[in-house]
């Protein structure tokens, strides 16, 4: 089908500014099923378009269907989203998953809570269950062929269990989550909490798109195609289906600009914006279960749970493009650029990784097992080592510094050089 509207060159800077002005609107309201996130954001769907064909659905504009977006208000909602994430990671047989889980676990803390389950939703594919019912209700579950993992926010309590280990995580909400519609361990788990990240990166450096409909999960669904206008960026182009009637995003694609299979695409395989039973929010630990009091943990400094929203989000999160000022408000980070090509500097003060000795780890052995999984490169700022996904590069020099986004290695490279 062909475009509701094309991308040219004589209304770009017009729309850019509506779509700037829609964005910030948009990034006022946030569905309630956010609450309680549990996944990654770099994560992918296996394609849920219905097979009837795409809807007849009347015209939209770029700047109406983020408007729509902004407009917004689901409050209730019950569904089931299917993840998969393909960074183009090497296999390392579980162990990332394991290391995560085992150094919560060895600081005292528990398998229950979120951050131990963040890791293993950055590969592989996963299946969600989410149910909301305002904004302080809220409930994603992570399953598994035998077991069962949740985060429950009702009131002022948020509830990790873990079915497998029969542990428990317990905090306390912050008063401002009921307002944000955030928790605790907050990180992008549907479509709608990653078209909103995505449209944090719209500005002048972006082409805003409307390119036709689809059905997602049975519903009718215009498609918005953001894509950078820049050279440089990994990013190739962003698809957010929004449902028809509610504004609802249903389904979220990131691709590569190097081409083949998506990086990121989240959707609802089923939804039902009906209001789910108060039972579903209930939560009472087992008997027997390990019950683990998260304030507790985080005032006695022995876990890295309990962080806000944002501090909370993985890598993959930041690969979306935060904005440059976002960046900027971090310790001891500069950026280099802006847009969808901005790069962040940071200084680590120590030695990088040379290839063959004793480097950041103090083990040769472990310091050749990395370096092998990255590429040597060399410029006028000396020579380093590229750890390259799919979609986020980090060049780390042989002198400490480090230069990381959703850019090239050669962006990499010309940017270190211009620092030097």
């Amino acid at each position: 089908m062909a475009p509701y509207e094309t991308d040219d060159s004589a209304k770009a800077a017009d729309e850019a500014d509506d779509v700037r002005a829609g964005r910030h609107r948009a990034a006022r309201y946030v569905v309630p099923v956010a609450v309680v996130g549990v996944a990654a954001a770099t994560i992918g769907l296996v394609p849920a378009l219905a097979s009837s064909g795409d809807p007849d659905l009347p015209k939209v504009t770029a700047q109406q269907l983020i408007e729509k977006i902004a407009k917004s208000d689901v409050q209730q909602l019950s569904g089931t989203v299917k993840i998969t994430t393909d960074l183009g990671l090497p296999d390392l047989g579980g162990l990332a998953g394991g290391f995560a889980s085992g150094a919560v676990k060895g600081d005292g803390g528990s398998s229950a809570d979120p951050q131990s389950k963040l890791m293993e939703l950055a590969s592989g594919t996963h299946t969600l269950r989410v149910a909301a019912d305002g904004p302080e209700k809220g409930k994603v579950s992570l399953l598994d062929n035998a077991s069962e993992y949740s985060v429950i926010h009702n009131g002022k309590d948020v509830w990790g269990y873990d079915s497998k280990s029969n542990e428990v995580y317990h905090a306390t909400a912050p008063e401002s989550a009921g307002a944000k519609g955030k928790a605790p361990h907050d990180v992008p788990a549907t479509p709608k909490d990653l078209a909103d990240e995505a449209l944090k990166s719209v500005d002048d450096t972006t082409s805003v798109t409307v390119d036709g409909t689809a059905q997602v999960a049975g519903r009718d669904a215009y498609k918005l195609v953001v894509k950078p206008r820049q050279s440089g960026s990994t990013v190739g182009a962003i698809s957010i289906a929004v449902d028809a009637k509610t504004g609802l995003p249903l389904k979220f694609t990131l691709t590569p600009a190097s081409g083949g299979a998506a990086v990121v695409d989240a959707g609802f395989t089923k939804v039902d914006f009906s209001r789910p039973a108060a039972s579903t929010f209930a939560f009472t630990p087992p008997k027997g279960a390990k019950v683990t009091e998260g304030d507790d943990h985080e005032s006695a400094g022995k876990t890295p749970g309990h962080r806000g929203p944002d501090k909370a989000s993985p890598k993959g999160d930041e690969s979306l493009r935060k904005g440059d000022k976002d960046l900027a408000g971090l310790d001891g980070v500069k950026t280099i650029g802006k847009g969808w090509s901005t790069i962040a500097e940071f200084d680590t003060g120590g030695k990088g990784m040379p290839s063959g000795t004793k480097g950041s780890s103090g083990n040769s052995d472990v310091d050749g097992f990395l370096n092998s999984l990255g590429d040597h490169v060399t410029g006028k700022f000396g020579s380093g080592t590229v750890f390259s996904t799919r979609l986020v590069n980090a060049l780390i020099t042989d002198d400490g510094k480090v230069y990381a986004g959703a850019v090239t290695k050669a962006a990499l490279v010309k940017a270190a050089d211009a620092a030097h």
